[in-house]
């Protein structure tokens, strides 16, 4: 589940003022008074607690992992329960957070009591909106008091509208409750090291220095794909496999357009490994693409024909279960959990080449190769070239779209709507090639499928193919677009 909550930390005075709000149907019900006791547990480093993650046993709920979601001032984290008793984390609770910590132990790190004073939130049916919570929070150090502290959390329902908290929050402020504080409980117990940077971020570009700004682009990647690991794991939302896939494109495709930057050895063995954890990401993102895309077609045929179009989809689904049996038994293995170490040591610092000075030329000149290889593909087209051609155009697009993304902070604004007119161009590109799979994908299975599938598989065929025709038609516009003078003038 998705837990939303605005924390704050109020002086030992503060009292409650009243919750309730008649003007949006919230009725406060009758405080009640619960005791817990927590059991976090952490790498040695605290990886979870700086990552904004924390894994815990707790009397009344059992295991839980808690993942952070960025949400401005409101604290937006998934929840995972896990069976198990307490003592040792389920092995399912600690393959979730395997991004974090990786082969780091984990262990038990701190221990908390919590008074808890809880009042109920309901609407005018009587439907539970979210709680409002006054907690008292003793640390423990074994069985001494380490210290104490006290947590207002206000929190919400998952269907439950925004303004129930902005609401609720504005009442604890001017109650004198103070700013919203997004801190968890577990960071607070630790301590300063537990607020710390994660060991792997996102780094601004400091300068204009090519060494520089491969550094931010390798460091957004790599945060980016361990922030998606444990969705890749759950599997309850596409577009995290999605964001983990482009995550080590990106990082193959910058290791790639920087090799002037880095060293080649180094760049290069990173990059087949990529390539390997990719396929997999890339097996189950392009089957979940197709399937999507064909559940849908398929509503736009005639109603008798609905049926046996979702029929024929049957085998795509099973593909795309075993697909992704195949990405976690990899995201299980050692050899994965090695990969994530060396790309957070990438993310800290790339090995830099040794025969290239880098203040030698400008960052701007790592966009140009890729640029004018684009633009040699598209001259050598002709006016009606095969789907294989546009789709290799769609790559070397990509390419420089990351290029010119990479080097936009250390340029100007300019590089950044040179990126944003190739990424139009990529995704018309796209649409093409999504259509031109989709039907190669209906003519070899609708082969094998019954009568009235094989029929079906042909009506979605041409459904496919006059959408691969719009999207060919479209993509000349999309490149003088993006071929502009006034958009390259930086290069």
């Amino acid at each position: 589940m998705l837990e939303r909550e605005m924390k704050f930390t109020p002086a030992p005075a503060f009292r409650l003022p009243e919750l309730g709000d008649p003007r949006l149907g919230i009725r406060a019900g009758v405080p009640e008074v619960v005791r817990l006791q927590a059991l976090y547990f952490d790498t040695p480093d605290f990886r979870l607690a700086r990552a904004g993650a924390s894994l815990r046993y707790r009397n009344d709920e059992g295991w839980m992992v808690k993942l952070p979601v960025a949400n401005g001032a409101t604290l937006t984290r998934r929840e995972q329960t896990f069976a198990g008793e307490a003592g040792c984390p389920p092995d399912e609770a600690i393959d979730l957070v395997r991004a974090f910590v990786r082969r780091q132990p984990v262990e038990l790190v701190t221990r908390l009591n919590t008074l808890r004073r809880r009042v109920a939130l309901h609407d005018r049916s009587g439907e539970r909106v979210g709680e409002v919570v006054d907690d008292e929070v003793s640390v423990l150090n074994g069985v001494h008091l380490a210290a104490r502290f006290r947590e207002l959390e206000v929190e919400l329902a998952e269907s439950a509208p925004e303004i129930v908290i902005e609401t609720v929050a504005r009442r604890l402020r001017v109650a004198g409750a103070g700013e919203p504080d997004p801190t968890p409980k577990v960071a607070r117990a630790l301590g300063p090291r537990a607020l710390e940077p994660p060991d792997v971020t996102a780094t601004p570009v400091r300068s204009h220095d090519p060494l520089d700004v491969v550094q931010a682009a390798v460091a957004a990647s790599v945060t980016r794909l361990v922030a998606h690991d444990p969705g890749v794991r759950l599997g309850e939302d596409p577009e995290d496999v999605h964001q983990a896939r482009v995550a080590t494109r990106r990082l193959r495709s910058d290791l790639r357009t920087f090799r002037r930057v880095v060293d080649e050895r180094w760049a290069e063995a990173l990059r087949d490994e990529l390539k390997w954890i990719g396929g997999l990401l890339g097996d189950v993102r392009d089957t979940d693409v197709l399937l999507d895309r064909l559940l849908h077609r398929a509503e736009e045929l005639p109603e008798p024909d609905r049926a046996p179009g979702h029929r024929v989809l049957g085998e795509l689904r099973s593909h795309r279960d075993q697909a992704r049996g195949a990405l976690l038994d990899a995201m299980r293995s050692e050899h994965y959990v090695a990969l994530l170490d060396r790309l957070v040591d990438a993310a800290h610092g790339v090995v830099p080449s040794a025969s290239t000075d880098a203040d030698a030329f400008e960052v701007a000149t790592l966009v140009r190769k890729p640029w004018k290889k684009l633009k040699k593909l598209v001259r050598e087209l002709g006016d009606d070239p095969p789907d294989e051609a546009l789709h290799a155009v769609r790559i070397k697009a990509k390419r420089v779209r990351y290029a010119a993304e990479a080097v936009a902070p250390a340029v100007d604004a300019r590089a950044a709507k040179f990126a944003k007119a190739v990424a139009q161009l990529q995704d018309v590109l796209g649409e093409h090639q999504d259509a031109v799979t989709a039907e190669r994908w209906l003519r070899v299975h609708g082969r094998s499928a019954e009568l009235v599938g094989a029929f079906v598989a042909g009506e979605l065929a041409a459904l496919e193919r006059r959408a691969a025709d719009r999207s060919r038609a479209r993509w000349p516009d999309a490149w003088r677009r993006a071929r502009r003078p006034s958009l390259r003038r930086w290069l």
